[in-house]
């Protein structure tokens, strides 16, 4: 049997690239987004009421990494990148319809949009369908996950003088938490966890419209080195 879907809105995120996306969303409080709703949900009577809740469950495709033949196993990063579970067993992005699903809050209801963040969510991402956030429902006290029951220990981030300069322009040129975005995002470590960087490697990846370079100076540490207009 197979089922035609359509999406209902696309996501204009703070994220323009894959890399450096929080693994979960609420990793990153700064990171900031809107979903812009499609006919002929933008009319209003779809989001009636949704002015009452907090948070919401979105449903939607990984576009850029829809895959014809399904995998059985997948390599989660939180393993380190070199272990295979099952994939039912992980939230990778290699799933067997594409789907996904993120918690994300809910800033603000416009006409045509919803104003979101804590979003770990692609830029363009097509949006299937938004369920409201049921406290007494969805948390449940005694879950477990013996794969990741902690959340991933943040690595630290230091500033050159330059970037943290340059990363308080963009946070008011764009009125966004453009420094805060950057720390969060940074302190989940977005390389590969099996990739040991020289000092002299430097990284980069684009928020919003700037770029932002960083290098691993130690172990364990971040240094970002400039935030600039992409």
């Amino acid at each position: 049997m197979q089922h035609t879907v359509s999406p209902v809105g696309i996501v204009r995120s703070c994220f323009k690239e894959k890399f450096a996306i929080p693994r979960q969303p609420q990793l990153a409080p700064a990171a900031r987004g809107v979903l812009e709703l499609l006919p002929p949900f933008d009319q209003g009577d779809a989001v009636d009421g949704l002015e009452q809740v907090s948070h919401v469950w979105l449903l939607f495709l990984f576009h850029q990494a829809l895959e014809e033949k399904p995998r059985l196993k997948v390599r989660p990063p939180r393993l380190g990148g070199n272990k295979s579970m099952g994939v039912f067993a992980t939230r990778a992005t290699h799933r067997p319809n594409g789907i996904g699903q993120s918690v994300v809050r809910l800033e603000g209801v416009e006409p045509g949009r919803l104003l979101l963040s804590g979003i770990d969510l692609l830029d363009g991402t097509p949006v299937l369908d938004i369920k409201p956030y049921v406290p007494y429902a969805d948390t449940v006290a005694d879950a477990r996950n013996q794969m990741a029951s902690q959340p991933p220990v943040a690595i630290a981030v230091q500033w050159g003088d330059a970037a943290l300069a340059q990363a308080r322009e963009h946070t008011l040129r764009l009125g966004q938490p453009v420094a805060d975005l950057i720390e969060q995002c940074l302190a989940q470590d977005p390389r590969p966890a099996y990739q040991v960087p020289t000092p002299e490697r430097v990284y980069g990846v684009k928020f919003w419209d700037v770029q932002v370079r960083w290098h691993y100076p130690q172990a364990q540490v971040i240094r970002v080195l400039e935030v600039v207009l992409a």
